[in-house]
């Protein structure tokens, strides 16, 4: 049974507790709902991660902007060829402090998801993405970015207009920015879509969300020519926060709600905002020059399992 099953159980427990006009019953209801959710829904396999990850009530990074900022104003355009729905970009006041944000936006229905394309981005969009991170180095204001897309848009349109290479140019321009960014994953992390807002100081991640050079589906597909083998695809190609973190690809999980930050998205808000400041206060005492040391080393140390102190760097920048 996957967690989608089990969740479908849940909700039919849920419902019966509106049925039940004895108190006693629904005590009783209750307590055998968040024994269910202990015991069953919190042994989740790569694949319930996969899925969870997907959940078309997941929250998307709209909300999180909405809950996190005290305001929030969006830019449009890359200023080249056009605007691209499936990136939101802009500055936001978190507790009074000023940030850019960016991040992948999924839909809430089919015709929005059509609209964003599946928060697949064209060029534009991560052109649109650059010229705000641009933006914020002249402001020297932090930046936030959302990661949450099963990967780039492989048209012939996007081909055209160069997508490979706008995917290659923002890793290439955040790799001489000085103001610190913070990556979290927030649903999918596919592939090179996802690589573009993520090359950051700090890459953090939800615990159910997955982070991979490609789906499951496609994995299973090259590796044994049939997709339908992508729940055992998920569990080789350590796409999950916890995985990721034993390997120090990315610096740390924000725990979510017993199946599923859906399930209970003010929390996941909280959590989220709470990390983004804890990390920001962090990086906010260290110099231009040394952000930008860290951030590149950093990268540079995949595959070492090598892990940088930001309480002691010992002057490297300097």
């Amino acid at each position: 049974m996957n967690i989608l099953d089990k969740e479908r159980k849940l909700l039919a427990l849920q419902k019966q507790i509106s049925e039940l006009g004895n108190s006693e019953a629904v005590s009783k209801l209750i307590e055998e709902i968040e024994t269910y959710k202990r015991e069953e829904m919190s042994k989740l396999s790569a694949w319930d991660r996969v899925l969870l990850a997907r959940h078309h009530n997941r929250p998307k990074t709209k909300d999180f902007i909405d809950y996190i900022c005290d305001d929030f104003l969006e830019f449009h355009g890359d200023r080249c060829f056009g605007d691209d729905a499936s990136i939101i970009g802009g500055v936001g006041r978190i507790n009074g402090i000023p940030f850019t944000i960016i991040g992948q936006q999924k839909g809430y229905t089919t015709t929005e998801n059509i609209e964003r394309n599946f928060a697949m981005s064209h060029p534009e969009g991560y052109r649109k993405a650059l010229r705000l991170m641009k933006q914020a180095e002249k402001f020297n204001r932090p930046i936030i970015t959302f990661i949450d897309t099963p990967g780039a848009y492989p048209g012939i349109g996007a081909e055209e207009r160069g997508q490979g290479q706008a995917i290659a140019n923002n890793l290439f321009e955040m790799s001489k920015l000085t103001v610190p960014i913070i990556s979290i994953v927030i649903g999918e992390g596919g592939s090179g879509g996802a690589l573009a807002l993520g090359f950051a100081n700090k890459v953090l991640m939800l615990e159910n969300a997955i982070y991979s050079i490609l789906s499951p589906e496609g994995y299973a597909s090259i590796i044994w020519k049939d997709a339908s083998k992508a729940s055992e695809a998920a569990e080789i190609m350590k796409l999950t926060a916890y995985d990721l973190e034993e390997f120090d690809i990315i610096d740390g999980i924000i725990k979510e709600p017993i199946g599923g930050a859906h399930l209970d998205k003010e929390k996941t808000y909280i959590e989220v905002k709470k990390k983004i400041l804890s990390e920001y206060y962090s990086l906010k005492r260290l110099s231009k020059a040394e952000i930008n040391y860290l951030r590149n080393a950093k990268v540079r140390s995949f595959g070492f399992l090598q892990r940088f102190n930001y309480e002691n760097i010992g002057g490297i920048a300097k």
